[in-house]
């Protein structure tokens, strides 16, 4: 809502009629532009307007209106007409009647029909624009909670796979921990007691099938300060199931195939 001082009765009804000054009717737009109070009030003056023309009645002439203009005319000196003259009495062809003449009143509620269709016009812009930018936020949201949804799942459905992940060689003591659900791809791996790695290598965690094909990449990982790190919910195909999990130490930006030795595997 703007923070401006509303547009008043009297310019609301000048701006309804189309009545204000270039620059002061440009002003009343942008105000309208940001306050939905004042275009509720301007759809108000534009119907008030609009009634105008509706709403005068005829008047008819007060009492004895008639009789003193008679009397007027009756003690008015007449001049003497000239003798009577031949007349030729030409058939008279009559006018339609009009009861009442609208006049500036018919201008006005014609203009303030078109300010109410250009009103609504507008508005109807705005509501469509509002209508998609709210499509957009619902989609996010929806999508949200989807996300939300599949990880919850896996962290609570019986058919999800635990799998603890240690070093092959040596004593271990870096340990990772896999949970992932078949059905929808969902995986969570969480490790701890890491090693340090070079700044141009990473770890990266490989999801063995059970169908015999080659590892799936599942995801980066470099551990932090304290040697722990994560990945949660990497893009994976549904329905793989998995024999084993490992992790290979490859270059930073990762690769498409294990390179040997595999520092850690659980299955």
């Amino acid at each position: 809502m703007s923070t401006r001082p509303h547009i008043s009765e009297e310019d609301l009804a000048l701006y309804a009629m189309q009545a204000l000054p270039h620059e002061e009717e440009r002003t009343a737009q942008a105000h309208l532009d940001v306050c939905a109070y004042c275009r509720a009030a301007l759809v108000e003056a534009m119907a008030d307007v609009s009634l105008v023309g509706l709403s005068v009645e005829q008047q008819a002439p007060p009492d004895g209106a008639r009789q003193r203009l008679m009397a007027r005319i009756a003690n008015t000196p007449q001049e003497r007409a000239p003798g009577p003259k031949p007349v030729t009495v030409l058939p008279v062809r009559e006018e339609p009647r009009t009861e009442f003449n609208w006049g500036w009143l018919g201008w006005v509620a014609a203009t303030a029909m078109l300010a109410v269709a250009a009103y609504l016009g507008y508005s109807n812009h705005t509501l469509k624009q509002q209508l998609s930018e709210d499509r957009g936020q619902i989609a996010r949201l929806a999508a949200g909670a989807d996300r939300a949804e599949a990880l919850t799942e896996a962290l609570t459905s019986p058919d999800a796979k635990q799998v603890t992940l240690t070093e092959t060689k040596g004593p271990a003591k870096p340990v990772g921990h896999a949970t992932y659900l078949p059905k929808r791809g969902t995986l969570i791996f969480v490790a701890s007691n890491l090693r340090p790695v070079p700044a141009n290598k990473t770890y990266e965690l490989w999801l063995i099938p059970t169908n015999g094909k080659a590892p799936v990449p599942a995801g980066l990982f470099r551990p932090d300060a304290s040697g722990s790190a994560s990945i949660v919910m990497p893009t994976l195909p549904q329905g793989v199931e998995a024999k084993a999990f490992g992790v290979t130490i490859e270059d930073a930006q990762g690769s498409a195939t294990p390179t040997l030795p595999i520092v850690m595997a659980g299955q």
